[in-house]
């Protein structure tokens, strides 16, 4: 299929907003299946900007890294050329705490609450593991790493290591030159080489953990091919569409009974030829699905009803 794009709206009204909720609301009540993607937008929507900005999550536990490096947001400090290994690592630590620490987002919950009961996996390219909190390994894929994850940096061997430890004593042993003592260094039990995180970069690796992730996807989507199946996009952006967007646009088109819908503030895209068999909402991803997890429970004030 082709990838000419519909235009998607640039203002959104109450009346539009209430249709969107009714649309998602039908869409995955009539759903016999439910594969959920989810990008960097859906933690954005949390008000987590700290992989990109100096928000109050970033300042209150990077704000010193930033002083002495001057960098913006902690992906450009993972990329950063520190000084020394020293360095680095505890730059690596305190981004590890501040995910660990970070509280979980509301988002999350109410997309539960909407998938509670239902037969869904969810998919992320997201490595925060902010998913990790709200529901189970069985039904989650990291697509692209995991944070709480190690590896060697060598890829010498085929295993990744469970890091929370490491990161908190790590985090406790930064001294005043934002370093952390050499023998903390995680360096890999086979070949003695330096690790880093699992997630997807030069060395990224993609064995057996990451070869489950996607055989999980798999899984469920041969199980539910033939049935009304709802392909459900959040906070996909232009950077990497290739391992959500596009998949979902293409199993939309070929599936005879499944249904996509996007929700995203700024990139929200219907291909033409989805246009009978998809829905683009342009807004903010925590309002929608708020105001459509209190419509289902029947709490509070349901935007369906005014």
């Amino acid at each position: 299929m082709s990838t000419m794009l519909l235009t998607p709206k640039t203002s959104i009204d109450p009346a539009v907003h209430r249709q969107n909720v009714q649309v998602l609301l039908e869409k995955i009540a009539g759903a016999d299946a439910i594969l959920v993607g989810a990008a960097a937008g859906m933690s954005a929507s949390c008000g987590f900007h700290f992989f990109y900005q100096n928000d109050a999550i970033f300042e209150q536990y990077l704000g010193d890294f930033h002083r002495k490096y001057g960098f913006t947001g902690a992906f450009h400090g993972f990329y950063y050329r520190y000084p020394s290994p020293e360095a680095h690592w505890a730059f690596l630590a305190r981004m590890g705490y501040m995910e660990y620490e970070c509280p979980t987002g509301q988002p999350y919950y109410d997309l539960m609450k909407l998938l509670q009961g239902r037969n869904y996996h969810i998919m992320t390219t997201n490595q925060d593991f902010q998913f990790t909190r709200v529901v189970s390994e069985d039904k989650l894929s990291a697509i692209q790493g995991d944070s709480r994850y190690y590896q060697c940096s060598r890829r010498c061997h085929d295993e990744i290591y469970w890091n929370k430890e490491m990161v908190y004593e790590m985090n406790d042993a930064i001294d005043e030159n934002l370093c952390i003592p050499s023998e903390l260094i995680p360096r890999c039990p086979r070949c003695g080489a330096e690790m880093e995180p699992w997630v997807r970069g030069y060395t990224f690796l993609e064995g057996k953990k990451y070869k489950d992730e996607y055989r999980k996807i798999n899984a469920f989507l041969t199980a539910n091919q033939d049935k009304k199946i709802l392909f459900l996009e959040l906070g996909v952006g232009r950077m990497t569409p290739m391992f959500i967007q596009e998949p979902f646009w293409n199993l939309t088109y070929s599936l005879p009974q499944a249904y996509y819908i996007t929700i995203n503030p700024n990139d929200a895209l219907l291909p033409q030829e989805l246009s009978q068999k998809g829905w683009a909402i342009k807004e903010d991803i925590a309002a929608v699905l708020r105001d459509a997890a209190a419509c289902m429970s029947g709490k509070g004030d349901c935007v369906c009803m005014i």
